[in-house]
């Protein structure tokens, strides 16, 4: 019996989608998967619905990239609101908390770098976090108490933007993985002598992908569009249901997702036996060149005729594949 063929396109690589409010991560992908009409396609880290901003999407063989994209730098704009507090920590939640004291700029400025650097993090309770299996804001919708163990994070900057008014304060703020923006915002103001929630939060960078290169879901939607007024009606003036690629020109290659990481051009011969699950040696003096710079465990692209064929692993005078990626 023959191998049952996957529904759908075989689409490969990233779009660096501007998430708009209101929308779920997982309902962006399958928005962005239909209207790729791709067979396969992920997200390379959650944005809370009421956020905006960077939601990298990937497709086919780029979802083996995912992980590198997750351990990526991220780069937020939020609104904290002084004195109140609601349960989800954002504006979806139920108010549990109000407090009178409203912090002046100074006072913020004062506590700021206590939270630059490495430190110590617990969860909100609505959140992704598993908790003996099961997803800490499915426990908490169910009334049960949560309680998450604190946890080491990375904050590398943080900028006071603006204060608009007494109530608000707009930050910037880089950060490394694990990081939650709403809990951030919770213990500022708890280290203020007030509480505080996230009002507006917007992602402006997840690792490789930046705001200024990415695209909007009406943009993808209107290309799809204006692809469907250029197939041909059949013989009863009807034109076909969606079968389109969503405008491919939003989609970025594999190897988007890896910048930074060190790319060797392969022969072949070479890309034959790495494609086969085969080390790759580059002992010859030729190859001197290629590996300038390497250290044994490093991480590499590898390439051929300008596309990635693998993530490989260089050890010993030699690379050895980690991730292959197969198109078709």
């Amino acid at each position: 019996m023959g191998k049952k063929r996957k529904k759908g396109n075989p689409v490969h690589g990233w779009v660096a989608l501007d998430k708009p409010e209101g929308l779920g991560s997982t309902q962006a992908v399958g928005k962005l998967r239909w209207l790729f009409n791709a067979q396969k396609a992920g997200h390379g880290g959650t944005l809370d619905p009421f956020a905006s901003g960077i939601l990298p999407i990937a497709f086919g063989e780029a979802t083996k990239t995912v992980p590198y994209v997750m351990d990526g730098e991220k780069r937020y704009r939020f609104t904290v609101r002084w004195g109140m507090a609601t349960d989800t920590l954002d504006p979806e939640g139920e108010v549990i908390a109000t407090s009178d004291v409203r912090p002046s700029e100074d006072q913020i400025l004062d506590i700021m770098p206590e939270f630059v650097g490495g430190i110590d993090q617990v969860p909100p309770a609505y959140s992704a976090i598993k908790i003996d299996g099961e997803r800490a804001y499915n426990l908490a919708r169910a009334g049960e108490e949560v309680e998450i163990p604190s946890r080491r994070v990375d904050i590398y900057a943080m900028e006071l933007v603006d204060i608009p008014d007494a109530d608000h304060a707009e930050f910037d703020c880089e950060c490394g993985k694990g990081t939650y923006v709403r809990a951030l915002a919770r213990d500022m103001a708890a280290r203020l002598g007030t509480v505080g929630m996230v009002t507006r939060l917007r992602r402006t960078r997840v690792g490789p992908f930046e705001e200024a290169a990415s695209v909007t879901l009406a943009s993808i939607e209107d290309a799809v569009e204006a692809e469907k007024s250029l197939e041909p009606a059949d013989q009863t003036g009807h034109k076909p249901g969606h079968s389109g690629t969503g405008s491919l020109s939003a989609l970025l290659p594999i190897e988007a997702a890896l910048d930074g990481i060190p790319a060797i051009a392969l022969n072949e011969v070479e890309t034959s036996r790495l494609r086969n699950g085969q080390a790759v040696s580059l002992l010859r003096k030729l190859d001197l060149e290629r590996i300038a710079g390497l250290e044994p465990g490093d991480d590499v692209i590898a390439m051929h005729a300008g596309e990635a064929v693998a993530i490989a692993c260089f050890d010993r005078g030699e690379i050895k594949p980690l991730r292959v990626f197969v198109r078709g």
